[in-house]
C-alpha cells in the first residue's frame, strides 16, 4: 500500500503537527500523500473531489466524530478508513497519536490486515410539504426531544406495519458499530460491528416494560411524533451521528433503512471482536 491521503480534525491536531509528520514519513519512504482539513463543524463543505482515484488508503485524524464524518462523506468511494485518534475516547479509531507511525510503516511494507465492511444508514424524513433528501449514518440516527422538559410520544412502524408507541425522550436506531455508542448509553446491546442489523432503543422511556429491538438489515422503520392533548406544539429534533439536521412536527416521519453504500474500516490488530469486548468490558468494570 503506497498511496494514502489524510484527513485531519483542525482542533484535534493543532497546527497539523502530526498530520504533517505522517505525511513527510510516507513520501520519504515511497509513498503518496496529501490532506485536506475538515472543517465541516464550521459550516464548511468537504471537498471529496480533491481526494485523488489511485488513493488506497484514507487516514483519518481526530477522533470519532471526524472518523463518523469520513465515513458518510466517502461512502461513494469504497476507499478504507483508519483512525488515529488525538481526541478523547477514540473507540472507532485504530492508532493512537504515539502508534501511528509506526502502524502506517506496516501498512507501506506490505503486512497484513483486514478491511471490516461496516453498514451504513439512511435517514429521509417525510414532512407535511413532501420528503427531503437522505443522509447517512455510521453510527446512529436519534429521534430526541427539543425545549420543554416533556417526554414525546412516538409511533414506530416496521416495513408499514404498527409496532408501538413509546412515550420517552427519544428514540435511537443504530448500527451495529453505533450499538457502543448512544445505544448502549441507552441500556441497547451491545453487537458484533460486522454484524448487518438494525437496533432500536428508546430514551428513558416512561414505562417499566420498554426494551431494545432488534431488527433485520433490509427492515425499513419511521418514526412518527404524535401529538399530545392539549394543543400543545410536539417537536423533536434529529441527530446523524450526533450532529442535529433537522427537527420534526407533529404529524411527521422519519423513514430509516440500510443504506445502499458501506464503508470499510482498516484494522492491524489480529484481536477478535470478543477480545476487544472483554478488554472494554474490564475496563468499565474498574
Amino acid at each position: 500500500m503506497n498511496h494514502f491521503y489524510i484527513i485531519v480534525n483542525p482542533r484535534r491536531d493543532r497546527q497539523l503537527k502530526l498530520t504533517k509528520e505522517i505525511q513527510r514519513f510516507i513520501l520519504a519512504n515511497g509513498g503518496t500523500c496529501d490532506y485536506q482539513v475538515n472543517r465541516e463543524e464550521e459550516g464548511m463543505t468537504f471537498e471529496e473531489g480533491r481526494i485523488p482515484e489511485d488513493t488506497e488508503c484514507i487516514l483519518v485524524v481526530g477522533g470519532d466524530g471526524t472518523l463518523l464524518r469520513a465515513a458518510r462523506n466517502m461512502a461513494e468511494r469504497n476507499i478504507p478508513l483508519i483512525g488515529i485518534n488525538t481526541g478523547h475516547v477514540g473507540y472507532l479509531c485504530e492508532l493512537e497519536e504515539a502508534t501511528a507511525i509506526q502502524g502506517i510503516r506496516q501498512l507501506l511494507e506490505g503486512e497484513e490486515y483486514v478491511v471490516e465492511k461496516r453498514m451504513l444508514l439512511s435517514g429521509r424524513c417525510i414532512g407535511t410539504a413532501g420528503s427531503g433528501g437522505e443522509r447517512l449514518a455510521l453510527n446512529d440516527i436519534v429521534i430526541h426531544r427539543c425545549g420543554a422538559l416533556q417526554v414525546l410520544d412516538l409511533v414506530i412502524s416496521v416495513n408499514g406495519e404498527y409496532l408501538n408507541t413509546y412515550s420517552a425522550d427519544g428514540i435511537i436506531i443504530a448500527t451495529p458499530t453505533g450499538s457502543t455508542a448512544y445505544s448502549m448509553s441507552a441500556g441497547g446491546p451491545i453487537v458484533d460491528p460486522k454484524a448487518e442489523l438494525l437496533v432500536v432503543t428508546p430514551i428513558s422511556p416512561h414505562t417499566l416494560n420498554a426494551k431494545s429491538i432488534v431488527l433485520g438489515a433490509e427492515d425499513e422503520i419511521t418514526v412518527e411524533v404524535q401529538a399530545r392533548s392539549g394543543g400543545q406544539e410536539e417537536k423533536a429534533e434529529i441527530s446523524f451521528d450526533g450532529a442535529a439536521v433537522g427537527a420534526l412536527k407533529a404529524g411527521e416521519q422519519i423513514a430509516v433503512r440500510k443504506a445502499q453504500a458501506s464503508t470499510g474500516i482498516l484494522k492491524l490488530s489480529r484481536l477478535s471482536f470478543l477480545e476487544r469486548l472483554r478488554k472494554k468490558l474490564q475496563g468499565y468494570s474498574l
